[in-house]
């Protein structure tokens, strides 16, 4: 492990994480709201700190090996987290205490977006921009993570990946090629989210809440300017954009990659993984929209209006409303919630388990079934016309394996602090698939949750975001064998 290394580049993080402090600065001085001070010492403090951590370390230049990503990774998104809460805690409104802070910055840069704050309108404006730019941020390192780092380290078959993605999968060291691929997703990444914004912007939203929104948009964050999110506008325009952004923003950047250099977009109809993401939220769409119907909840335009804003926000793990569909009738609140278990594709910002392990793990079932009927029979799993090896389909189902196990231990953690059933449930499923708004007590916001039941949905939040392993493999005494 290249400690001297970890430290140098964990010191750099810092620092440049600290300029983020500076838009919301300027904004706060713009509208005069009062929260200058707070981003002026989350600025310092965080500045600070990453340059003592660096100047020891500064001259250090060694190769990274794969042990030392996982470290990385993992600080990246905690250590950020950490420091990433003071302007919360630092400010008169909202005034959060450490580890609704923590909560609230982690929400944020894993782009869950769950919240424990309440009367989000009357926020000054530098705070609401802060929060949807925490977003913003995380989804774009969430994507360089996915499509250029987690394929050559393997994550519960992420190696899947591996020649179809572009990336630094040739050895065990982390190349130059992650800065070649960085900078090409970023590319993309921001031409997303100024098209977004123009979107918004033209559709009726003012320049200030449709930058925010855009962010939170295509980085499937959910946090909003307004206590109501999208539903504040109640403008089938603006919803139609978002419906679109949720959409592109949850499929494989990789695809998108693709489609930007080879100037085509064949490639998305030939990409197994996006026809069954498509078939799916059309498949719940359509369900949710005659469940609505039929118990005449809405008017048939409104349930088909309302079901596929709900069933696009919740499937990509996006956690916008238009609805409160916790409180839909029969099997809907559950269904919805299940189907952000698959979440967006692999290699977007979308969380969950990723729709690429769902249908291979569906394709695993069904050749067993067939084994029964011929045991004999070598029936290969396929992707398109590609054979899947049975060391990736190993993989994947010892990630589903460890997340279900995971979300059974967390729970169980859950109903220990106190929380009922459903409360409990739908908590860690949300903050696990990186959704955002759950079922029960946790339907609006987070706020009324004990201390010791946020500690443990920080945790998720991490977990779900950092595709478990590369978190879990942490406490694992091999890893910090030499």
């Amino acid at each position: 492990m290249h400690y001297k290394v970890i430290l140098r580049i964990l010191g750099i993080l810092l620092m440049i994480f600290s300029i983020s402090m500076l838009p919301p600065l300027g904004i706060s001085y713009l509208y005069d709201d009062g929260a200058e001070l707070a981003f002026i010492a989350g600025f310092l403090i965080t500045l600070l700190t990453g340059f003592f951590i660096w100047i020891p370390v500064y001259r250090v230049r060694q190769d990274l090996r794969t042990r030392d990503g996982f470290l990385i990774t993992v600080l990246f998104w905690s250590v950020l987290g950490l420091f990433g809460a003071f302007p919360f805690m630092l400010t008169d409104n909202p005034h959060l205490t450490f580890i609704d802070a923590l909560f609230e910055s982690l929400s944020g840069l894993t782009t869950t977006g769950a919240t424990v704050i309440t009367g989000i309108d009357d926020l000054p404006k530098s705070i609401l921009f802060y929060r949807q730019q925490l977003q913003w941020l995380g989804g774009m390192g969430i994507i360089v993570l996915a499509v250029a780092i987690l394929p050559m380290l393997g994550i519960g078959g992420m190696q899947l990946y591996r020649a179809e993605t572009p990336g630094p999968v040739k050895d065990s060291k982390l190349t130059p090629r992650i800065t070649e691929t960085a900078k090409a997703l970023w590319y993309i990444y921001l031409s997303l989210t100024i098209a977004c914004a123009a979107g918004y912007w033209l559709a009726g939203m003012d320049l200030f809440n449709a930058i925010g929104h855009s962010f939170s948009t295509v980085a499937i964050g959910g946090f909003s300017t307004h206590d109501a999110s999208i539903g504040y506008y109640d403008s089938v325009a603006i919803e139609m954009i978002c419906i679109f952004f949720m959409t592109i923003s949850a499929v494989n950047f990789g695809l998108h990659f693709f489609a930007w250099r080879q100037r085509s977009l064949s490639h998305y109809l030939l990409d197994p993984e996006f026809k069954f993401y498509l078939v799916t939220l059309l498949a719940i769409t359509v369900i949710a929209i005659i469940a609505l119907v039929v118990t005449e909840t809405y008017a048939p335009g409104e349930s088909m209006r309302k079901a596929l804003f709900m069933v696009v926000s919740i499937a990509t793990t996006t956690g916008f409303a238009t609805a409160d569909f916790a409180h839909w009738p029969v099997m809907l609140p559950f269904l919805l919630f299940v189907a952000a278990f698959a979440g967006g594709c692999a290699g977007s910002t979308g969380g969950g388990m990723k729709v690429i392990r769902v249908l291979l793990i569906l394709k695993q079932g069904y050749r067993e079934i067939q084994r029964l009927v011929h045991p004999n029979a070598i029936i290969p799993v396929k992707l398109g016309k590609k054979p899947i090896s049975d060391k990736v389909l190993e993989a994947v189902w010892g990630f589903f394996s460890v997340y279900m196990i995971v979300f059974v231990v967390m729970l169980i953690v859950l109903l220990a602090t106190g929380l009922d059933q459903v409360t409990a449930w739908s908590a860690v499923g949300a903050t696990l698939n990186n959704l955002g708004p759950g079922l029960g007590d946790v339907s609006a916001h987070y706020g009324n949750l004990n201390d010791p039941a946020k500690w443990v949905l920080c945790f998720a939040m991490l977990l779900g975001r950092l595709e478990v392993f590369t978190l879990l493999v942490l406490f694992t005494p091999i890893f910090w064998k030499r």
